[in-house]
């Protein structure tokens, strides 16, 4: 009998070491490129929330750990016993030590090193302040009172795309991917969309192309996990060849121009336009109207240009092979 539970929503990719009792809420979606994630015993990843691992940047979660909704982790070490509010992002080699807090909407850079005991907050993070007795009964309270640690019993999952997404119609519009456009099964795609060569769309994207106006996706774009792609009325959302949209990103009826990234769990606002070779830096809000040339670097809440790229960027790490 397995020793960890995965609700019938959430989906693995790759190689996974669960450890036991841990427990991967619906949607929540962990993909683990050539053995590169661990897990914990008797950790929790909630609903909706994003693991990806590289062997670059593996990932790996302590025990009885804690992630909120919605949160996403790339290549970053979590100690144990920390408690890690909904929408957090962690990026690749951050370092967390044990019994760390984490306030809602907290971002934590790349390589930041946060130690043992503290309190986070902040986009980008910051430590508030170390631990106090509340904190520390907060914690044991949240597991039942028993905050001890067992040898790691480690279970590996093998996660693999058993089936294709699901295309829905819209009246008389329906989904057109090109024969090589590779879909993930528990992407769901509705009315007027097309999608070119090569593209590929991760689980757990939501692409809606409904009364609102048309979705027209280039050529080798990367629109990775729980992703939601839509669009205001009398608009139109176009994505030229070669981007990559990381996971948990919100892509409204905008022109994201050829070799962009946007990284995880940023959001771009109806009726703006980003140049040829942009870079949205993770958790970045392009708001309303907004129009970046190319070759920018585009961070904050609301984004503003913070610098700029010389020549192409290469796709991450943590995209799809």
């Amino acid at each position: 009998m397995s020793r960890v539970k995965i609700s019938d929503s959430a989906r693995i990719v790759g190689k996974v070491r669960m450890g036991q009792g841990s427990y991967l809420a619906q949607g929540t979606l962990v993909r683990s490129i050539d053995d590169s994630v661990k897990i914990g015993n008797r950790s929790w990843i909630l609903e909706n929330s994003v693991l990806i691992g590289s062997p670059s940047f593996p990932l790996e979660v302590g025990e009885k750990t804690v992630f909120g909704h919605k949160c996403i982790a790339i290549g970053t070490s979590i100690g144990n016993l920390c408690e890690i509010g909904n929408g957090t992002i962690f990026l690749e080699g951050s370092k967390i030590g044990d019994r760390c807090i984490f306030g809602e909407g907290t971002l934590v850079p790349k390589d930041m090193v946060i130690p043992s005991g503290c309190v986070v907050v902040g986009r980008p993070a910051r430590i508030i302040r170390k631990l106090n007795d509340q904190d520390q009964a907060m914690i044991k309270r949240m597991r039942g009172g028993d905050v001890s640690l067992s040898a790691y019993e480690e279970e590996i999952i093998e996660g693999e795309n058993t089936s294709m997404g699901k295309l829905y119609h819209y009246k008389d519009k329906y989904p057109q991917l090109a024969d090589s456009v590779y879909l993930y099964d528990s992407a769901e795609l509705t009315g007027d969309i097309i999608i070119g060569d090569k593209s590929i769309i991760g689980s757990g994207v939501r692409i809606i192309g409904d009364s609102h106006g048309p979705v027209r996706i280039g050529k080798n774009v990367h629109i990775l996990e729980n992703s939601v792609l839509h669009l205001l009325p009398d608009n139109e959302l176009i994505i030229k060849d070669n981007v990559t949209i990381g996971p948990g990103c919100i892509i409204h009826g905008c022109t994201i121009g050829e070799n962009s990234i946007i990284e995880s769990g940023a959001i771009i606002s109806d009726y703006s336009s980003l140049g040829k070779n942009t870079l949205v830096r993770s958790g970045s809000l392009v708001k309303q109207r907004s129009i970046f040339s190319d070759n920018l670097i585009l961070q904050g809440f609301p984004a503003k240009e913070v610098g700029s790229l010389d020549q192409l960027q290469e796709r991450p790490a943590w995209s799809f092979d």
